[in-house]
């Protein structure tokens, strides 16, 4: 059993900012920014690609509703919305979760970095992804 199931299953406890019935919303333990929260369904998927539409949607719902939380009640001015989907990707546990990371001015942290695809590469990447 995933470290998230357990604390769904109360074995391990937590910080709860939001439950219901389907989902969890908790501090994160390692905070990137104060009030730093993790959203999870409560029933057990892997990734974005196992979990069915209906339980995604509602999920993503929470997160919408959790973000405005922090920003009406901590005073911050905006948030970044994150899931790491797979291994490579930075995905510690294997149950998919959001991250809601609230944002405030010159907290260091930085956007992500910007690149340029060198020439045609961008029409090799479509011709790829056409069906």
């Amino acid at each position: 059993m995933c470290i998230f199931c357990k604390i769904v299953n109360h074995e391990i406890p937590c910080y709860k900012v939001y439950e219901d019935d389907k989902v969890l919303a908790f501090l994160d333990i390692k905070p990137v920014n104060s009030g730093h929260t993790l959203v999870i369904p409560k029933t057990h998927y892997q990734n974005l690609e196992e979990i069915n539409e209906k339980d995604l949607s509602y999920l993503i719902v929470a997160v919408k509703k959790i973000g405005k939380l922090l920003k009406e009640k901590l005073n911050v001015i905006g948030y970044n919305v994150h899931e790491n989907n797979g291994l490579i990707a930075g995905q510690a546990v294997s149950h998919i979760h959001f991250h809601i990371i609230p944002r405030v001015e010159a907290d260091g942290l930085e956007h992500w970095p910007a690149g340029e695809y060198k020439e045609g590469e961008a029409e090799e990447i479509l011709k790829k992804l056409e069906n």
